[in-house]
């Protein structure tokens, strides 16, 4: 903005400039021009005073004081002068050219100056005065370096130490490739973070320069693509003749499936300019030697879809998973998020890390600057774990609905449903303990029920029975209480179908079909998808397979709920007062007591269930059967 005064004064100037060139070089008409022949005729008549000849230009003065100009067919001769000096007439000489010459040479020259001149400003200029945007540097690398190192280091990345392992090699390569040389190693060119959006590849990729104090350059597998075949590849020749200029140094290449997916794939047999692009960058990483101490990361959510070339030895010849953390790498994010925000007494990170599972560290910095937020929106001076548990709820399911109008009835329907998901997750020995449970609608559900999920590696056949079985439940209590079903149980079959359906076909858990794969299901950081590999006869021995073990999970929770009939409406009666309950009073409802201690104030907020259940679990395959 600073410049764009500038400019438009220098345009107003260039135009100035082009004008009076032209308007000097042009012909213009002189006023009291003659014919030759009334010239003639004023010398006859005596009228004349003065003439100044210049070649075959006469010029001079009237007898009424007035100027003309004529033209002779040839400069007068001699004897026409002196017949003119004998009638009195003042005749002055002057040479052919003297006056006005120069602007045959000037004018030209200042007209194609200043078009040349503008030209070359402008277009350096047309895209915001950068010389990479400009026209002439259109196939620039839109990379941007940092000559200095970063100031993240390592100790600004948690929830990734095999990660951090790895690459201390490449830090120590950036600072002493003299030891590795004289060992005869050759040390990766390319390494390539995977893991799924938010895990921190860009952040760990940064802290590796700054850990070696080397300079990072960073770009965008988008940068290169273009609609024009050959952009890309001059802008991956440009990026790492900037790279050479910098060595040692990191090149970072963002999102790199933009260019570096699998080549003759496409529709059509492939994108040229993409393809091009893609094998410059080959050719580029082959060029580097051991002496150029150049290391290109790139990061990407899909490495499914890369060209096998590029990840071959010699090019990204190691690949660093960066996966979602566990509960201790949840918690030492979130430590290192919570550095500058003010926290209560009450505020326990290790719970928060526990309730959390899956989310990575876009999502736990997330979490803490929407518990921030409510903090200030509710004019506290400190973050409350209140104000996490709510941030938590936000992040997973929205903000709450409280506005939402509410029949009593669905407020009733809603309560006995998710009492029903809570007293299953209870008393099902291998389902998930309960966490907290609500009515208070969010985003599309009008209620949940929260479970503390465990880190296991590994589900077991019963575990899985319970989960389906807990997803049955709220069905189970509508149709138990109201003896009527409704609509609020799609989610809840959607994952009970899904879970039953890979039991049988994937994981190999149902008698029948034996421990055969039917099914192959490729999962990607983005989804997955599942290859089927069956007939349609196997098809339809599934579908029954599937349907007779969600029918037995289904009457195996009615009955257990049937069985704690009071159990159930005690619970659900106090979501309708309470609209939430955590785990500490459910246990007590369970036990007959009313939800909070006669020692803690009412409305106190339990941190979860500790310690062992006194209530008896019902076993899959015991007194209520079971698949």
């Amino acid at each position: 903005m600073r410049g764009r005064p500038f400019n438009l004064w220098l345009l107003l100037l260039v135009a100035i400039l082009i004008a009076w060139a032209v308007s000097l070089g042009s012909p213009q008409e002189v006023t009291g021009t003659l014919p030759y022949s009334t010239f003639l005729n004023e010398i006859d008549a005596g009228r004349v005073r003065e003439v100044v000849i210049q070649g075959d230009r006469l010029s001079g003065r009237l007898a009424d004081g007035s100027r003309f100009v004529t033209y002779a067919p040839a400069p007068p001769e001699t004897q026409a002068v002196r017949s003119w000096a004998e009638q009195g007439i003042e005749v002055r000489v002057k040479p052919p050219g003297s006056s006005m010459a120069w602007p045959g040479l000037l004018v030209p020259l200042l007209a194609i100056g200043a078009l040349v001149f503008g030209f070359w400003y402008f277009s350096r200029n047309a895209r915001g005065g950068g010389g990479t945007d400009g026209a002439f540097g259109f196939t620039k690398s839109r990379a941007r370096v940092l000559t200095e190192a970063p100031k993240t280091t390592f100790g600004d990345v948690a929830g990734a130490e095999e990660a951090k392992e790895e690459l201390k090699e490449i830090v120590e390569y950036l600072k002493h490739p003299q030891r590795f040389r004289e060992m005869g190693a050759r040390t990766p060119k390319g390494v390539l973070l995977v893991g799924p959006p938010g895990s921190g590849k860009t952040h760990i990729a940064r802290a590796v320069a700054g850990e070696a104090r080397v300079p990072f350059i960073t770009a965008s597998g988008s940068d290169f693509v273009e609609m024009f075949v050959g952009v890309g590849a001059a802008r991956v020749r440009d990026l790492f003749e900037t790279a050479r200029r910098n060595a040692p140094c990191i090149v970072f290449i963002d999102e790199i499936d933009a260019v570096g997916r699998r080549r003759g794939v496409s529709m059509g047999g492939g994108n040229d300019e993409r393809e091009q692009t893609l094998n410059q960058l080959l050719v580029e990483m082959d060029g580097f030697n051991q002496e150029t101490n150049i290391i290109v990361m790139a990061a990407t959510n899909r490495p499914d879809v890369l060209d096998p070339a590029l990840l071959r030895p010699g090019r990204f010849d190691r690949q660093i998973e960066i996966g979602a953390p566990d509960v201790r790498g949840r918690e030492a994010i979130l430590r290192i998020h919570a550095r500058g925000k003010p926290l209560a007494d009450d505020v326990d990170l290790a719970e928060v890390a526990k309730r959390t599972p899956g989310f990575v560290g876009a999502d736990l910095e997330n979490l803490l600057n929407e518990a921030a937020l409510l903090a200030a929106r509710d004019g506290r001076k400190r973050i409350t774990m209140s104000d996490l548990e709510e941030a938590a709820d936000r992040v997973m399911m929205g903000p709450a609905k409280r506005s939402m109008v509410f029949t009593e009835r669905d407020r009733r329907i809603t309560a006995y449903h998710e009492a029903g998901h809570a007293l299953a997750a209870h008393f099902l020995e291998h389902a998930d303990p309960v966490h907290k449970v609500t009515i208070v609608p969010r985003g599309r559900a009008l209620g949940f029920m929260m479970p503390k999920r465990e880190e296991m590696l590994h589900w077991t056949r019963k575990r899985l029975l319970d989960q389906i079985a807990v997803s049955l439940a709220g069905r189970a209590a509508e149709e138990l209480i109201f003896d009527d079903v409704t609509t609020g149980a799609e989610n809840d079959f959607r994952q009970a179908t899904e879970l039953a359906r890979r039991m049988i076909t994937e994981w190999g858990m149902h008698p029948e079909f034996g421990t055969v794969a039917y099914a192959v299901r490729e999962d990607t950081y983005l989804g997955g998808y599942e290859t089927r590999r069956y007939s349609e006869e196997t098809a339809r021995r599934i579908d029954e397979a599937v349907r007779d073990l969600i029918t037995r999970e289904y009457r195996r929770v009615k009955a257990l709920l049937e069985d704690r009939r009071a159990v159930l409406e005690r619970v659900a009666e106090a979501l309708l007062e309470r609209e939430t309950l955590t785990a500490e009073m459910i246990e007590r409802l369970v036990q007959g007591l009313p939800p909070e201690s006669p020692e803690k104030p009412p409305g106190g907020e339990g941190s979860g269930l500790e310690g062992r259940r006194v209530i008896p679990k019902i076993k899959p395959g015991g007194a209520l059967g079971g698949a």
